[in-house]
């Protein structure tokens, strides 16, 4: 199963290549929220001129109200914003669960526009970009961590970083320009260590969660089944694997062999990296162990303390898939900071 495709990263992708055809193209993004909204801003949806469009900004009569609204500006018509409000009671019907308000930005694509083709390169690497709107003037430029040359004025730069920091698109007035940050961040990583059933049960309900994900299993009978050949797998003893693949803040490490002279080293690499999440499967009382174990190796009380130990939230999960479920919902909450 491959990872579910971001809206963030792809749908620019796919409205320069209708526009190759010879298309016209619209964008619409989600520039701000007020209330209950089922897609965070920043989410794109792109129009083409046959009916065809890709993305998603809510759901339900708002989705097609802006799928009309961008084939209304096909051909010529001009940048346009506009606002849905919806009340508590006419919230079901238009997708909004609570009711609330939506900002979107249609944009109708140029052909000779060189923006577009910029952000699409800029996507087609790994790292993280901040994509700088003016909303007033329309002109926008790319921003790429470390990239000194981007004629961006340090202010503008220092919130760009910081928004990328947070992982989160917004509005913000500057020198007295409304600028859009429009942040497209790498894909989250999971780390599992072990190619076993549960395993493979959290790598795909990862995958459509968004995670890239990566196994780690120097046990090669284990490693070469069938079902885990979809992914990448690194065979190396698990602290030497753990850091080469460098957990960042992005990344989640969870240990499912069941076997301390797997999971320990693994665990005790994780810890030593930023990792926002780690966790290892067990009992309570394995995990009293685990602790007793590591603390006699020289791992600190407050490392040990950020194992999630048993892994997972507490909701009664016995099934493979239900664990699983525990596991993701787990990693939710934490990435969330519910």
């Amino acid at each position: 199963m491959a990872r579910i495709p971001d809206d963030c990263r792809d749908v620019p992708a796919q409205a320069a290549r209708w526009r190759s055809e010879g298309q016209d193209v619209a964008l619409v993004t989600v520039t701000e929220t007020w209330g209950s909204s089922p897609r965070p801003v920043g989410s794109l949806l792109a129009v083409a001129a046959d009916g065809r469009f890709t993305g998603s900004v809510s759901g339900g009569c708002i989705e097609a109200a802006a799928i009309e609204e961008a084939r209304k500006l096909l051909g010529g018509g001009q940048r346009k914003r506009i606002e849905y409000g919806v009340t508590n009671a006419a919230a079901w019907d238009v997708g909004l669960a609570c009711g609330g308000r939506i900002e979107l930005l249609i944009e109708p694509l140029a052909a000779d526009d060189p923006a577009l083709d910029a952000l699409v390169a800029a996507l087609a690497g790994t790292g993280p970009v901040v994509l700088i709107k003016d909303l007033q003037s329309g002109a926008q430029v790319v921003l790429r961590p470390g990239d000194e040359n981007a004629p961006v004025p340090a202010p503008v730069r220092e919130r760009a970083l910081s928004l990328l920091q947070q992982d989160g698109s917004r509005i913000a007035e500057i020198d007295g320009r409304e600028l859009f940050f429009h942040v497209f961040a790498v894909p989250m990583r999971l780390i599992i260590v072990g190619a076993v059933q549960i395993g493979v049960t959290l790598a795909g309900m990862a995958e459509l969660a968004g995670y890239d994900v990566c196994f780690v299993e120097p046990r090669r009978a284990f490693a070469e089944r069938a079902e885990f050949r979809p992914y990448r797998t690194l065979t190396d003893w698990p602290d030497r694997a753990v850091g080469r693949l460098d957990p960042d803040g992005r990344t989640a490490v969870v240990a499912l062999t069941h076997d301390p002279k797997l999971d320990d080293p693994a665990l005790i690499a994780a810890l030593r990296s930023p990792a926002f999440y780690v966790g290892c499967l067990g009992s309570r009382r394995t995990h009293a162990a685990r602790r007793e174990r590591l603390a006699a190796l020289g791992v600190g009380a407050d490392a040990i303390d950020r194992i999630h130990g048993p892994v997972g939230l507490a909701i009664g999960a016995k099934s493979q898939a239900e664990i699983a479920v525990s596991i993701l919902a787990d990693l939710v909450r934490v990435r969330r900071g519910a």
